[in-house]
């Protein structure tokens, strides 16, 4: 199945052990979004998570936990790894993003 989306923007941040993600992103529509990322990059979808603010979803990808994360107010998307270790796994999917730039 074809993935259908468009990124404005990927940004890798070692320091933050983080992926930034910049696209059209409905707040009240986060699923819209989120279900064809995670679909492209493969990940399972663990925990869905929500606030006034801010949606966070826990991701798998190959034995690796992600989170995605997206908050309202600065219109911020990105996905985040707990451990150092993990970083690669961020590269390597921001490879697989670059073809919805």
């Amino acid at each position: 199945m074809e993935v259908k989306m468009k990124l404005d923007a990927i940004h890798l941040d070692r320091a933050a052990l983080s992926l930034s993600v910049s696209g059209d992103i409905d707040f009240d529509h986060f699923e819209a979004f989120a279900e064809p990322l995670a679909h492209a990059l493969d990940c399972r979808v663990r925990e869905r998570q929500w606030g006034a603010d801010r949606h966070q979803w826990l991701l798998e990808f190959e034995g690796t936990s992600l989170w995605l994360n997206y908050e309202f107010y600065g219109n911020i998307c990105w996905l985040s790894v707990e451990r150092e270790a993990d970083f690669e796994v961020l590269e390597y999917l921001a490879t697989l993003l670059k073809s919805y730039v």
